[in-house]
């Protein structure tokens, strides 16, 4: 199992030294962010959206989870698919899906309708979530890869934070169909920045390798597995945070959004801080075992009888650990890949698991919590994160390992 040669090499078996194609990045970087929003766009103008075109709550929550259900069904074909067509293309190909079905949506006059468009918009979004670390794999030099693709996986949260932040104040200016074609616009601009800064190279072409099968995906399975039970049991912890500290702690529902704002901001600087640890020296086990501070920090948040600022700050923790270990699997992805080529189909993996844990998450939460209380999603917290952390040690294992291997 030789790793393919980094994208670059010459044909002497030297390798120049060559930077790393920041600029692309943050273009490419810029493009899963734009793509978050459109994730995230409805949530705070749903209940005009509700208003108007007359939804029931659970039918404005199948409009907001539409989205996250496409890649819970389709990731990794989308990554066979990508592989196919090439990461560049796809790229482009997935803004402009975007463009047209957030286009759609702004003329919704039905649940249907909308939802339809929401389910196109979803594709569009699988897509990019893949093509986009990818390429962001290839622009990036070996020394900056890890620090690449922590960045990359703060997408999403700063996606939907800049999407819920912006989202109140142009919906009330512009309606929520205003809201919407702002959003269809700005895509349709980073689509054509996306299309006049990639490179014309192979990085962004079809790849003509061969399709990884089943044996060369076994520890990508495993990242990935670990991956979405750590998603199922952090990403509700913050999702219902607003419901708990009005509930428990009796905040207002204004105090209760601009605190869990703040907090599912902290996961961002957890995602930033991998790429930095990582440059540092820090090993994979060290971050992987560091979600195990996910367990105090949920029995905080929910367990305890504490105060606010206790809650908060357990909340804070879950949310820090979210964005490391999303961070980590992200940059710990090319390492256990056999070869580079097949980034394409294991980011299809990620997707696909991380949105299955997004899916399946806050309902479960919901309906322990609902059938109890509060503190009885704890132990739940308790035996996910265990077993993912379980899970992500064998995988570090097998990464120094590997490294062992190739320096002989």
């Amino acid at each position: 199992m030789t790793p393919q040669p980094t994208v670059g090499e010459s044909e002497r078996g030297e390798t120049p030294i060559r930077r790393s194609q920041w600029l692309t990045i943050i273009v490419v970087y810029v493009a899963g962010v734009v793509a978050a929003m459109s994730y995230g766009k409805f949530s705070s103008v749903g209940p005009a959206v509700a208003d108007q075109l007359g939804l029931s709550l659970s039918q404005l929550g199948w409009v907001i989870s539409a989205v996250v259900g496409v890649g819970a069904v389709a990731g990794l074909p989308a990554g066979y698919l990508v592989r196919r067509f090439g990461a560049g293309r796809s790229l482009i190909a997935a803004l402009a899906l975007m463009v047209v079905a957030s286009a759609l949506s702004a003329a919704a006059g039905s649940f249907a309708w909308l939802l339809a468009a929401r389910f196109a918009e979803g594709a569009g979004y699988l897509v990019v979530s893949i093509a986009c670390p990818a390429l962001i794999l290839h622009l990036a030099e070996e020394r900056d890869r890890g620090v690449a693709l922590s960045i990359w996986a703060t997408f999403v949260p700063v996606g939907i934070g800049v999407s819920t932040l912006a989202g109140g104040a142009a919906g009330a200016a512009l309606g929520w169909r205003g809201w919407v074609l702002l959003i269809a616009g700005l895509t349709l601009l980073t689509a054509v920045a996306v299309r006049v800064r990639l490179p014309r190279t192979p990085a962004t072409a079809a790849v003509a390798g061969p399709v990884p099968g089943a044996r060369a995906l076994a520890w990508p399975a495993l990242l990935t597995a670990s991956f979405c039970l750590m998603v199922l049991v952090t990403m509700p912890v913050v999702v219902l945070l607003p419901t708990l500290l009005i509930d428990r702690h009796g905040s207002s529902a204004g105090v209760a959004g601009a605190l869990t704002s703040a907090i599912s901001f902290v996961g961002v600087l957890g995602g930033v801080s991998v790429g930095v640890l990582l440059r540092r020296g820090v090993p994979l086990a060290v971050l992987a075992a560091s979600g195990l501070l996910v367990v105090p920090g949920a029995w905080l948040a929910y367990g305890s009888d504490g105060s606010l600022a206790a809650a908060a700050a357990g909340a804070g923790v879950v949310s820090l650990e979210n964005g490391l270990l999303g961070a980590f699997v992200f940059a710990a992805l090319p390492l256990v890949l056999e070869r580079l080529d097949h980034a394409d189909v294991g980011n299809g993996m990620v997707a696909q698991m991380g949105s299955v844990g997004a899916l399946l998450g806050p309902p479960l939460f919901g309906l322990v919590a609902g059938a109890s209380d509060f503190a009885a999603v704890v132990p739940l917290i308790v035996v996910g994160m265990l077993a993912a952390v379980g899970g992500l040690l064998p995988v570090t294992r097998n990464v120094a390992r590997r490294a062992r291997g190739a320096g002989r």
